[in-house]
């Protein structure tokens, strides 16, 4: 079958940035600044970066023609016209002192993706859940559709072989980060937003409200003409409608909703359901992926691609064939151990509500299936914010192990950690959780616990897909029936 999000025709000429040459990206390797490295490489500018380490990224990127160092240095920047730095990086770093002295120009991430945008028709998906996948749905279906849209993903989208493209048509379609409100300097055509739910709050001084308002100055970025394609199944977004001001379709499982999906089923990893739209005629549908959450992040899609006039077959076609994004429930690998055989799921989900949908996800497919979860907190400030949603959803699997908290940079706070996780689980009593202090000692851990027909999750935001990847090669884990090495 013909891969039309992998092909590249000539792109479409897009006016330059004046006086900008050489851009330097300082945090290079994270998914959203690689990707729109990648673009500006491919428009044609000169493009550096540094990392504190290589990653699928960098490699990508120095085979593309980047000229990237490992390591943060003051004379990395040398010979750029312009800094672009990503949220992760402080302000004492080496490279974004010196470019401060010798007046090179910084700009976030947002700014350079919004400068990207500028001039093309964008397409925007900010959402506290979903924004990777539903982006990633976005581009596959207009693809699907010939309309060969350029994109920037969080995720790798495995039918690309990237995250992120430069396409021929006018078309940019991008995830809008909240995260530290810098989606704010974008300025879309049509503005997705999946939901909104507490994360980030030290962004918005703890204050729920400020976050709320800064979603509706989001979607007050677009132009009078322009379109608002919101989830009326979430609360807030449904709470915020009369304060939208543009064009509005809303989609969602609910009766009200603009694009709706009815008769939803689930078997394994593939989603069934049938999509109901004003003026449009029901069509069956499915996509490759799991859960109701899914069903609605194919809804947005939909939702988009319809108003932008593509077929119900290129829709339908692209939604069954998707084949996923990286550790986006992403199957991973079979172990196999002595004591049998097992499915190993890689994720993403760091918030208590995306383990949730994950963990419904898994037990409608598999609902024969013994549940077994390896979760690595992500930030100590999340743990404490969200610290009885943690306990409550971690407790509803079969089996737990508990990683150190990954810090994103984060001080230690106190009763945040795993270890108190793993208490306060241990109190309410459904399921005996197992701390890992060393992660080295996973694969023995696990393969004391595992139990023939398993399906294993490897879940969070930090290092455990690393980890995930590291085990499966471990010879516990990987080995016959009979006990050799596969």
């Amino acid at each position: 079958m013909k891969n039309k999000i992998a092909n590249n025709t000539a792109p479409i000429k897009t006016p330059e940035m004046r006086r900008v040459k050489c851009i330097h990206f300082v945090g290079i390797g994270g998914a959203g600044m690689g990707g729109i490295a990648e673009v500006l490489l491919n428009e044609g500018y000169q493009i550096t970066g540094s990392d504190i380490g290589e990653n699928q990224v960098v490699t990508r990127l120095i085979a593309l023609g980047a000229k990237i160092t490992i390591g943060h240095g003051e004379d990395n920047i040398i010979g750029a016209s312009v800094i672009v730095v990503s949220t992760a990086i402080n302000a004492n770093n080496p490279e974004l002192l010196n470019a401060q002295k010798l007046r090179i120009p910084v700009v976030r991430r947002a700014e350079m993706l919004a400068e990207l945008m500028r001039f093309r028709h964008g397409v925007a998906i900010a959402g506290t859940h979903g924004k990777t996948t539903t982006t990633s749905l976005i581009a596959s279906i207009f693809a699907e559709g010939d309309l060969d849209p350029t994109f920037v993903i969080g995720g790798l989208l495995n039918s690309a072989g990237t995250n992120a493209r430069l396409g021929t048509s006018r078309y940019l379609i991008a995830e809008a980060d909240e995260s530290d409100a810098s989606f704010l300097h974008l300025q879309p055509m049509v503005s997705v937003i999946t939901n909104i739910d507490e994360d980030h709050m030290e962004t918005y001084q703890g204050d729920f409200e400020k976050l709320k308002d800064t979603y509706i100055e989001f979607l007050h970025n677009l132009p009078f003409y322009g379109l608002a394609v919101v989830c009326i199944d979430n609360p807030v977004v449904r709470e915020l409608l009369p304060r939208m001001s543009r064009q509005v379709i809303t989609y969602g499982f609910s009766e009200d909703a603009d694009v709706r999906a009815k008769n939803f089923q689930q078997n394994g990893g593939v989603s069934y359901f049938t999509v109901q739209r004003e003026g449009f005629a029901d069509v069956d549908m499915s996509v490759n992926l799991p859960g109701e959450h899914n069903v609605l992040n194919a809804l947005a899609s939909i939702a988009v691609a319809t108003d932008e006039g593509v077929a119900d077959e290129a829709i339908v076609s692209a939604l069954e064939k998707f084949a996923g994004i990286g550790r986006r429930f992403e199957q991973l690998a079979n172990l196999a151990t002595d004591k049998g055989e097992m499915v190993l799921v890689d994720d993403y989900g760091h918030h208590p509500r995306e383990v949730k949908a994950t963990i419904k996800a898994m037990r409608n497919g598999w609902p024969e299936k013994r549940l077994v979860m390896v979760f690595e907190p992500h930030r100590y400030s999340r743990t404490r914010d969200l610290y009885e949603d943690f306990v409550e959803v971690l407790s509803e699997v079969d089996c737990l192990f508990l990683l150190d908290v990954y810090a994103a940079g984060e001080t230690p706070i106190i009763s945040a950690d795993s270890k108190s996780l793993a208490r306060s689980i241990r109190q309410r009593g459904q399921i005996e959780p197992i701390y890992v202090s060393d992660a080295e000692k996973l694969a023995e851990l696990l393969h004391a616990q595992l139990q023939d027909g398993d399906m294993v999750i490897t879940q969070g935001a930090g290092t455990i897909g690393v980890i995930a990847r590291k085990i499966i090669k471990n010879p516990l884990l990987n080995v016959d029936l009979k006990g050799t090495e596969k």
